[in-house]
């Protein structure tokens, strides 16, 4: 990531004599200008293309994607099943994530600043505070969910439409709570160095503001982070004893496999690892960038560019165009779904044991596993 500043970063840029980035700031906005982005110039306006165009891209992308996960979620009655329900409120959350943040942005990109006013920029970076942080906590109570019912087995509750509308509601509760204490004093929302989003203020001195994003950043990323690999941790290690087991019962039985699928060269062990290490890996480098930044800004370790938060924005808001691919096209009945509603869009290969294991507690929890 760019975190460049000096009289490179200024020749790099194309910054012409004292003009800085908050140039082209409308004077109401001012007072929510941190002191730090006046050592900047303007960006260059290729930057505001590039980044116009592919927020552009990814909402419409994300847009199609989740709204389909909805819609074939919704309508097709073998996948209205308690745990899918997860599935469809991250579907739902990163939906209007791109549907509330990708025209204001592209807006404001061809206009190189925000030109929305305060009270806009403030409900942007709150609804991109809660939708990220409503998807994040839905990924991790859909691998606490998948934990359940394979780690646990037969012994695991299995988990009904109260419990996951409650799960539901408990999410977007503590969402809420999280993203409307920056309106009563505890840390505030302002424009991001790009100017042309908004965020939360990783800039202020004040420690009271500081304190908002360290204790925001362990419930939001450090706690959410380390329930997943938890999860898929404990998952891989089940289902890999799981297998172990089929195959020396067919060995005792002097059998090639217990399952007619088991002629496929990967083992679903191995299908579930590459998806768990997805899921995590994905979750990381969606999230970490911003994180990096607001810990910069907190801590003063490093001169955080306008550019930088251009990189940290934009990796956050791409978790929402692959969580549909990650959480939807995995499993096995959506592909028949989509396969059945959408012809030219659908997977056409026919769905194995192993992908039935893979899809997680979508499908397990209709038929549990002996993991």
């Amino acid at each position: 990531m760019a975190f460049l500043a000096g009289p490179a970063f200024s020749a790099w840029q194309g910054g012409v004599g004292n003009m800085t980035v908050v140039d082209k700031v409308p004077p109401e906005m001012l007072h929510m200008v941190d002191a730090h982005w006046y050592q900047f110039p303007p960006l260059n306006p290729l930057w505001h293309g590039l980044l116009g165009f592919a927020i552009f891209v990814l909402g419409v992308i994300s847009i199609i994607g989740n709204g389909m996960v909805i819609y074939i979620f919704s309508s097709t009655k073998p996948l209205r099943t308690p745990s899918n329900l997860l599935v469809v409120n991250l579907a739902f959350s990163d939906f209007f994530m791109m549907f509330t943040m990708s025209p204001p942005m592209v807006y404001n990109c061809y206009n190189e600043t925000w030109v929305l006013g305060p009270f806009m920029c403030e409900i942007y970076a709150m609804f991109g505070s809660l939708f990220g942080c409503i998807s994040i906590w839905t990924m991790t109570m859909i691998a606490l969910d998948r934990y359940n019912v394979i780690v646990k087995g037969l012994s695991a509750k299995p988990m009904t439409n109260n419990t996951a509308l409650l799960r539901i509601l408990f999410i977007w509760a503590f969402s809420t709570m999280w993203v409307i204490f920056p309106f009563f004093g505890w840390n505030r929302y302002v424009p991001e160095g790009n100017m042309t989003a908004c965020g939360t203020d990783y800039l202020s001195k004040d420690w009271t503001s500081r304190s908002y994003i360290l204790v925001y950043s362990v419930f939001v990323y450090f706690l959410p982070l380390l329930t997943i690999i938890y999860s898929y941790f404990f998952i891989v290690q089940a289902v890999a004893a799981h297998e172990k087991s089929m195959r020396e019962q067919a060995k005792k039985m002097n059998v090639a496999s217990l399952r007619s699928s088991e002629a496929a060269n990967t083992s679903a062990e191995c299908k579930l690892a590459k998806v768990a290490l997805m899921t995590i890996t994905l979750w990381f480098f969606a999230w970490t960038p911003y994180l990096v930044i607001n810990y910069a800004g907190v801590f003063e370790s490093m001169t955080i560019s306008p550019l930088a938060t251009i990189w940290g924005s934009l990796f956050a808001k791409a978790n929402a165009v692959y969580n549909p691919i990650v959480y939807g096209i995995s499993h096995p009945k959506y592909r028949a779904a989509l396969q059945k509603k959408f012809p030219s869009l659908a997977c056409t290969s026919e769905p194995d044991e192993g992908a039935s294991v893979v899809s997680g507690a979508t499908n397990v929890s209709e038929e549990k596993p002996a993991a």
